[in-house]
Formats: structure tokens, sequence, C-alpha cells
């Protein structure tokens, strides 16, 4: 089977990685970090991420970029959103050009608000067929072979499909959807919100407030995702209120989990810290927020998720705030 290049080392990157090499297909997983890729191809797994879990034996690591571009039919990005373009413009540079692109990073741009397929179309061979990756699925779940749903998301309805039929297996199952825009919007609206679900919880606040979150949670990220011209059916999927919930309710969640520290007294510093990885909601707050701004949608609970992590709003403040908003028609 044509060969697959994951580029991203993290937790999702590795699992995906895992995920493609059971398939039964030849997978080359790409990281920059020299000594942590070392010790993948040594030990056979990746224990800084997702202890425990060997890889396949169609799974190999590198740090050269032309050796994972190499002959791949398949080229899959699952880096955070901060790193996006950055990975892109090493493709470029890699002189390279993917026969296909896909990627599995979730958020908006925060320097220029364009979604992840908006930088791909500035800086791809327009020839390039795309597609994207989402939906409610931890990383250590995937790695561990429980069954677990994704959306596969792609302008080219062959493509989505194609895609699609090589990563699905008895316990991975892909759906496809040619809704990028919902797709993506959901993919980064959901990690701000997650954030304030954790903090919620972390508040005492119980599972009244939980849901309450969640659902205009859920309002807001449609409404977003309308004004840029997604179709609303696809926040009723998998990559829309399955996302939201997932992260919103489970301490897996690396947003939850941030929020929850802020709202225990944790600085922003010292809760980004304690998590120990990238919390995409942090940086999804802010650019969400310039996003809603832009399109003059109304976005009030990522707004102040953005003032307490950005203003230095107190938690109980920002809920009294969302509290004494003038009542208006669901």
């Amino acid at each position: 089977m044509n060969r697959i290049a994951v580029l991203g080392s993290g937790s999702w990157g590795t699992a995906l990685a895992i995920q493609f090499a059971r398939t039964g297909r030849p997978t080359i997983m790409w990281g920059i970090e020299r000594d942590e890729i070392q010790a993948m191809a040594r030990e056979r797994r990746n224990d800084a991420y997702l202890p425990g879990v060997p890889f396949p034996e169609l799974l190999e690591v590198t740090t050269r970029l032309e050796d994972a571009l190499g002959d791949a039919e398949d080229v899959l990005i699952v880096v955070p959103s901060h790193a996006f373009r950055e990975t892109l413009q090493r493709i470029a540079d890699s002189g390279v050009t993917p026969r296909h692109l896909s990627w599995a990073t979730k958020g908006f741009e925060t320097a220029s608000g364009l979604l992840p397929h908006q930088v791909a179309e500035r800086m791809l061979d327009p020839g390039v067929p795309t597609a994207v990756i989402s939906g409610p699925t931890f990383a250590a779940e995937v790695a561990a072979g429980l069954p677990s749903a994704v959306t596969v998301a792609s302008a080219d309805e062959g493509n989505a499909r194609r895609l699609a039929r090589a990563i699905s297996t008895t316990t991975f199952r892909a759906y496809t959807s040619p809704d990028i825009v919902g797709v993506e919007v959901g993919g980064a609206t959901k990690n701000a919100l997650a954030i304030g679900a954790g903090i919620s919880d972390g508040l005492g606040f119980g599972a009244n407030t939980r849901i309450a979150v969640v659902t205009r949670g859920l309002m807001e990220m449609t409404r977003l995702g309308l004004a840029l011209g997604a179709q609303r059916e696809t926040f009723m999927g998998l990559s829309g209120i399955g996302d939201l919930v997932l992260t919103c309710t489970d301490d897996q969640s690396r947003n939850r989990r941030f929020g929850l520290r802020l709202a225990r007294g944790d600085s922003v510093d010292e809760a980004r810290k304690a998590i120990g990885q990238v919390v995409e909601g942090y940086y999804a707050a802010r650019a969400v927020r310039l996003a809603a701004a832009r399109l003059d949608v109304e976005m009030p609970i990522v707004e102040q998720i953005h003032r307490i992590i950005y203003e230095g709003m107190a938690p109980r403040q920002a809920v009294d705030a969302l509290m004494n908003r003038p009542l208006v028609p669901e």
C-alpha cells in the first residue's frame, strides 16, 4: 500500500500514525525534536505522550522532512494551530509537492484569523487535493484501539471517501463531509469553550451550569460557522456537538483541565505549565474572538473566557457578567 507521512509527533500525531500503520499502510512520522525522535526509534513507542503504547511494525520515525515526504502518497499535518503555517512553509522549502495533503490541526491562525484550509490555499499548489480530519477523539483512546469516529471533510468528495477508507478499521470509523469550514470552525471553537466548562466545574457550579455552557456554546459555534459559510447540520455532527461535548466533559481534555486550574486560583502561566502540553484553547480564545468581532457575531461565552485569560478578569466576575446579560429569546 502507498505510504503516508504524518508531520507532528505529539500525542495526536502519534495516535494517528499508529492508526494508519494498523491499517497495514507503511507510515513515517516526522518530528523536530531529535532526542525525542531518537528515543521513539529506539524504544518503539512515544513515552512522552502515549506511554506504554507500542508502535506497529509498519511505523517508522524521522527528523528528516525530505525522508518523510519522499514517496508518500498522503501527507497528514498534525501540529498545533500556531505551527501550521510554519509546517506548510517547511514542505514548500523541501521542494516536494504532496500528492494529497490533509491535516488534523484545529484552530484559527491567531495573527491572520484564517482557518487552516485558508492558510493552505495561500501556500499550496492549487492542484493538490486537500482534506481535514476532525472529531471527538482523545489520542490515548485511539492509540489504545478503543472504538472511535471522526469526520473527513474535503471539497473533493472522492478524495474524502479515499482518505476515509484509508484510515478506517474495525475500531476507527471515518465519515465524510463536504463542509470544510464547518468542520474547522467546530474544531477551533470547542477548545475555547472547553476552558469555560472547566472554569464552571472548577467553581463548583454543577451539572446545570456545565450543560448551559455546552448548549449556549454550541449556539455561539454555529453562529460563527454560518457567518463563515458553513452548513448548519455540520454542528449537529461529530465535529460540532460531538467534539464540544467530549472536550467539555472529560478530564482528558487539556483545555478543560486548564479551565479547572484557572477556577481554582492558578495564574494563566501556572495553569499552562501544569498541563505540560499545548493548550489550544489558550490560542483559540483570542483567535475566535477576533473572528467573531470581524464578522459582528455575538459570542458572549468566548468573550468572557478571553477576558479571564488575557485581561485578568476573575472567573466569578465573568460568570456574573454572563448571568446579568439582558434576557433574549433562545
